[in-house]
Formats: structure tokens, C-alpha cells, sequence
């Protein structure tokens, strides 16, 4: 109490005197507030990553799955060097001890298990990012930038965010049926518009699936898929292996409008899957902007 009375003092009678106001916000276990701006921060998902960039700042620690291009190119040109703290589904504890971080901002789903591990290593901002909307994503983004002490700069990349968005989709047609998948060996998840990438695509106009049995990610079959039947189909194989290069050789694969028209685009898995963002959300858009245009989608890197 004295000291913060001296520091009130001081502030009166030097103007030039600021004191450090406590940031106070609302993560997915209620209340929580920092005494100061971070300097330190650790990050356990890709959409941290994203958000962190966005606002200027650099984490020292990314759960980056031991794999530095699991970041979008534009968000590490953002960035400085990181320390990778593993796996998003089993970050590395004692790594992130070791780096003395002075906030660790994790996924309220996957992360939930370790919470009281992680607070015990520093003060851990609970958000959701794994299976989060894109306006969700975007409301993430708003609370990590008053965290960090950016409130002005998020709020001001946000805005140039939600024009690019606009600027995008006034180049696409409105209302055309677009499916967006995930491939592997024996199973193609369908994105709903209740997914992350299925909202973006509603954003930008794109007449999307709702959510099957209200999953948000459905594995569905060929039969399925031709019922919905969409006007483009744009994959993202996970593995060299992929149950859709499987069904085009099926002949119900050339009953799909899509086939027909030759409006079956390949996509990066990274860049439409696992990020999550506004600098990712800015890439898709791009990217169906390209596809839906008959241009060639510049190659992941």
C-alpha cells in the first residue's frame, strides 16, 4: 500500500511519472490479470503464433511440433528466432521452465490437463484455439493484444484485417457451393461452417456445409460427399497416401459437378488447417481468390 501511494504521489508531482496499470481480461477459466506487460511469452498453438505477429511481438517458445514450417511464411517474417517447446498435443514442461517465461498463453481444449502445471511455470492465459470459429479467432486475438499491452495495434490490424477480407471477397461469387477437406489414408473430414476454415470461407461469401450431427468436422464418404455435391472441392492432403486420390479413380468420382468442371483445387495442409489467424485467414482468402480465378496457388513454403 505505501508504495503504491508513493508511486500515486510521484505521479502528481512528476507528470512525466507513469505507473504500470494491471491488464485485466476475461480467458476461458474467467477472470485473469497481469500485473504488467509481458516480456516473455510462450505460445502452445499455431493461432497464438499468428496473433502474436499480428500485434509485433515474438514469442521465445512455440509449440511448433518440431517443425518451424508449421508457421505460415508471412507470420515467421515477423518474427525472431523461437525455441521450440514440442508438440502442440505434448509440449515440453520442463523446456518451458527453463526459458523463465513471464506468460504462457495455451488451448483451453487441448491444454486443460496441464493447466496447473503450466500456471505453476508462469501465469497461463486459457483461450480457445483448436476448435474455434474464425470470429472466435478473431475475439482470441483481441484479448491476446490487451495482454500483451498492444491493445491499439491489434485493434488497428484487425481493422486492416476485416477491409482485406471485404477487398477479397468482392472478388469472389457470392453463394457458390464450396466443400474444404482434410485427406488421409482412410478418412476425409468434411470443414463445416461450424470449423474454422468453413467460417472463413461463409465469410467471404461461399455457400458452406452446416455441421453434421452438430460436429463441426465430419468424416464423410464418397456417397456423401456426392449427395452435397458442391460446385468446387478444395482437399488438403495429409499424408502422401489420400482416400481422395483413392476415390478418383471410383467411378461415382465423375458424377461430382466438381469433377465434371475440372473444379477440384489442392491446397497446403498447414496453411489451411492447422494455422489459424489473421494472417491465415488473409491466405486462404488469397488462395480461394486464386483457385475460384483459374490461377495457379503460389506453393507452400
Amino acid at each position: 500500500m505505501f508504495t503504491r501511494f508513493i508511486c500515486v504521489l510521484l505521479s502528481v508531482l512528476l507528470p512525466g511519472f507513469s505507473i504500470a496499470q494491471a491488464i485485466s481480461v476475461q480467458d476461458s477459466n474467467g477472470d485473469f490479470t497481469l500485473e504488467r506487460p509481458p516480456g516473455r511469452v510462450v505460445v502452445l498453438e499455431l493461432s497464438f503464433v499468428d496473433a502474436l505477429a499480428a500485434a509485433g511481438v515474438s514469442p521465445i517458445g512455440v509449440a511448433d511440433d518440431n517443425d518451424p514450417k508449421r508457421i505460415l511464411p508471412a507470420v515467421r517474417d515477423h518474427l525472431k528466432p523461437w525455441q521450440s517447446v514440442g508438440t502442440r498435443a505434448q509440449p515440453a514442461l520442463e523446456t518451458i521452465a527453463a526459458l523463465k517465461p513471464d506468460l504462457i498463453i495455451a488451448d483451453s481444449a487441448r491444454h486443460a490437463g496441464i493447466y496447473r502445471q503450466l500456471s505453476s511455470i508462469a501465469p497461463t492465459l486459457m483461450l480457445k484455439s483448436r476448435n474455434e470459429t474464425y470470429e472466435q479467432d478473431l475475439q482470441s486475438a483481441a484479448v491476446i493484444g490487451k495482454v500483451l499491452g498492444k491493445n491499439t495495434e491489434m485493434q488497428q490490424r484487425l481493422a486492416l484485417h476485416r477491409q482485406r477480407i471485404q477487398q477479397f471477397a468482392s472478388q469472389l461469387p457470392k453463394g457458390l457451393k464450396v466443400v474444404f477437406g482434410t485427406s488421409r489414408e482412410q478418412q476425409f473430414n468434411l470443414h463445416s461452417r461450424g470449423s474454422y476454415t468453413g467460417s472463413v470461407l461463409t465469410a467471404l461469401g461461399m455457400a458452406v456445409s452446416a455441421p453434421i450431427n452438430q460436429a463441426a468436422l465430419s468424416s464423410i464418404s464418397l456417397e456423401q460427399l456426392l449427395a452435397i455435391n458442391p460446385d468446387w472441392l478444395i482437399v488438403a492432403h495429409y499424408r502422401p497416401q489420400s482416400i481422395v486420390r483413392d476415390w478418383q479413380q471410383d467411378p461415382l468420382w465423375q458424377m461430382l459437378t466438381a469433377a465434371q468442371n475440372n473444379q477440384v483445387a489442392v491446397v497446403d495442409s498447414n496453411s489451411w488447417a492447422r494455422m489459424r489467424g489473421i494472417f491465415a485467414a488473409e491466405h486462404i482468402a488469397s488462395d480461394l481468390v486464386a483457385i475460384l480465378h483459374h490461377r495457379p496457388v503460389p506453393p507452400a513454403q
